[in-house]
């Protein structure tokens, strides 16, 4: 069923293809997958949380482990899903972790397994992750200064995320993958730094812009670090060239990074330019959230539940045509359905009712 946020309880029919992929109106045809699997999270960072005063889905509402198991079987059996992105709110809150990964992988023995968390408690778990099946990991960092740390996700815990680096790292969860948010007058100015330590450990580094998905609802594009902002910040000490693998759909715009003081220290950067510098027209992505509800984009004010109706008694063909039908209505770019938007603007653009640690990242 369609729930609130804007949709029409009816959704279309005409046109929706009864077969094959998830493929919207503009040709685009989603093959990643981005499932969260909690909106609680341990950190309270101040671009996606408030400080306090979250309401939390009730624990029924969210999709148990063999849920999980049997709606990622229906994305890649069904409908050419072709990867897997674990996300949250925190991903590693739930006990049942490992339980997840396991029931996708022995059903999927070759599905690219990825997970989005913020490492605090990954260097008890990385191993057993690993065994599980988890393929590679993407671990959130802003910065290497504990006080920034704790000015930024109102909790001391920058020693937990670094354990966790190290353990996936030593787990062999390759290649590690770093997020970094640089915000204005904060942290903006340890681009540098950030793409030093993860080049001569081997990590890849993406820079992401400040999206409006905040809980607080106080993002501004005319406060935010542009991304071109981040490449003049990056250049100051690093020769930045197009990255020559071709992007194909893929979120990030990589760079080939060499230390302008220190040529050994080199490898990849990226920048994630979801406002400035939106890929929509390539866009690859799906999203289920915690509680079944299928998002056809990240900042999209529309949701369509499937949980009502897997646990309802809908077979995997119900539940396959209710997600392209989902899919079918995905807007042309967030924001606005004009072909030549360059981006999210302060004054044409709503936010979303839900923050990003409710979205899943």
């Amino acid at each position: 069923m369609a729930v609130s946020l804007g949709i029409p309880r009816v959704l279309p029919t005409a046109g929706v293809p009864e077969r094959g992929g998830l493929t919207d109106r503009y040709g685009r045809v989603a093959t990643d997958l981005r499932l969260s699997l909690t909106d609680k999270c341990n950190l309270r960072c101040t671009y996606c949380m408030p400080a306090d005063g979250m309401d939390w889905l009730p624990r029924a509402q969210l999709l148990t482990a063999g849920e999980i198991t049997r709606l990622v079987g229906i994305a890649v059996d069904t409908l050419g899903v072709v990867e897997l992105r674990l996300t949250g709110g925190e991903p590693l809150i739930r006990p049942d972790l490992e339980d997840v990964v396991a029931g996708v992988r022995g059903r999927h023995p070759d599905l690219p397994i990825s997970l989005t968390t913020n490492g605090v408690g990954l260097d008890r778990r990385a191993a057993s992750l690993r065994d599980a099946g988890l393929s590679r990991i993407n671990i959130s960092l802003d910065t290497l200064c504990p006080e920034t740390f704790a000015a930024l996700s109102r909790r001391n815990l920058l020693e937990r995320t670094l354990a966790g680096i190290a353990a996936a790292d030593a787990a062999g969860l390759s290649p590690v993958k770093i997020n970094a948010v640089l915000m204005r007058g904060v942290n903006e100015d340890e681009a540098g730094e950030l793409a030093a330590w993860c080049l001569a450990r081997g990590y890849e580094l993406r820079f992401i812009e400040q999206m409006p998905l905040d809980a607080d609802h106080g993002w501004r594009r005319d406060t935010m670090v542009t991304a071109a902002q981040i490449r003049a910040h990056l250049e100051r000490d690093f020769a930045l060239t197009p990255h020559p693998a071709k992007r194909d759909g893929a979120p990030a715009e990589r760079y080939t990074a060499v230390a302008r003081r220190d040529p050994a220290v080199h490898g990849t950067l990226g920048i994630i330019a979801s406002v400035t510098e939106p890929f929509c027209a390539d866009c690859k992505r799906t999203r289920l959230t915690a509680d079944g509800k299928v998002r056809s984009c990240l900042f999209s004010h529309e949701e369509v539940d499937l949980l009502h109706l897997l646990r309802g008694g809908a077979d995997d063909e119900q539940l396959a045509q209710r997600w392209r039908q989902a899919m079918w209505v995905k807007p042309l770019a967030h924001g606005t359905e004009s072909p030549g938007t360059e981006g999210l603007d302060a004054s044409g653009y709503v936010q979303p009712d839900r923050s990003m640690s409710a979205i899943g990242g």
